[in-house]
């Protein structure tokens, strides 16, 4: 274990002290690029905000994106691993059951866009010494309430139960390309095209074209975070032109790379000038 999920281990013992007195703990880890942080649970809640650089999430159900600064909520006892796509600093928020459902959050994995009054909230918890006191109840109120509002976002990929589903789709995971098949999956989990398409449909709920796309686009923007240019990511993700790629990224997150990009630099220079990162 490296020194940074050293750290993001000590931070979570401090929390399990923390928790005896309160409902919510903010702890800040970094971690380098290619970092993961082996699957394990929490006895809490975690609501993980990446401030800088990009994660995937996976568990057993699926795996999901979380773009520079979004943030996803993994519920008490959920086996998850994450893997670090740049330079990350990730603020994790330990919740305890009662006050998740205060907060309207789900019982199931989920990706949040993050607003700047929770950002502020966040930075306002690290500041606080240990221990209760009213401005700390105060402030887990606020927060709680700032986060029943924020906005789920459709950055998931549902993963099949099926083993030989599985295998072929975390190969594509591996790999992901516009340009594979569903011959080629077929072959890959040794099935028929028509056992492959009926049975992908019933354990992922949408077809394998579609959640190709989403697949290509989960990655593309994991990739945008980290700065790639829109014409490298259409182009090694398959698509036959940047406007085909660039369509289907509309069509799936309603806009297109290059506003996402500069929303996302517009945050980040904010985030940089409130001392986040």
């Amino acid at each position: 274990m490296n020194s940074e999920l050293r750290g993001m281990a000590g931070e979570r013992r401090k929390a399990d002290i923390y928790l005896e007195s309160t409902r919510v703990v903010v702890t800040t880890s970094t971690f380098k690029p290619g970092d993961v942080f082996a699957r394990h649970t929490h006895d809490e809640g975690q609501f993980a905000y990446a401030v800088s650089g990009g994660i995937s999430m996976f568990t057993d159900k699926g795996n999901w994106i979380v773009p520079a600064q979004r943030a996803i909520w993994v519920p008490a006892n959920i086996g998850h691993e994450m893997h670090m796509h740049g330079a990350v600093t990730m603020l994790n928020t330990f919740i305890e059951h009662e006050s998740a459902t205060l907060a309207a959050l789900p019982p199931y994995c989920q990706v949040y866009g993050v607003s700047a009054l929770l950002r502020h909230l966040f930075d306002a918890m690290l500041a606080l010494p240990s221990g209760m006191s009213a401005r700390r109840a105060r402030l887990e109120s606020i927060l709680l309430d700032e986060l029943s509002g924020m906005p789920r976002l459709p950055l998931s990929v549902p993963l099949p139960q099926d083993p030989r589903l599985s295998k072929a789709c975390r190969r594509m995971l591996d790999a992901p390309t516009q340009a594979i098949s569903i011959d080629a999956m077929a072959k890959m989990a040794n099935m028929s095209r028509r056992a492959f398409t009926r049975l992908f449909r019933e354990a992922t709920g949408v077809s394998f074209v579609v959640w190709r796309q989403q697949v290509c686009v989960l990655e593309a923007l994991s990739r945008l975070s980290q700065g790639e240019s829109v014409k490298d990511i259409s182009a090694d993700l398959g698509y036959s032109s940047t406007s085909a790629f660039t369509a289907t990224f509309k069509l799936l997150l309603g806009d297109t790379p290059v506003r996402y990009l500069a929303r996302y630099r517009e945050l980040t220079l904010s985030s940089e000038a409130g001392n986040w990162a």
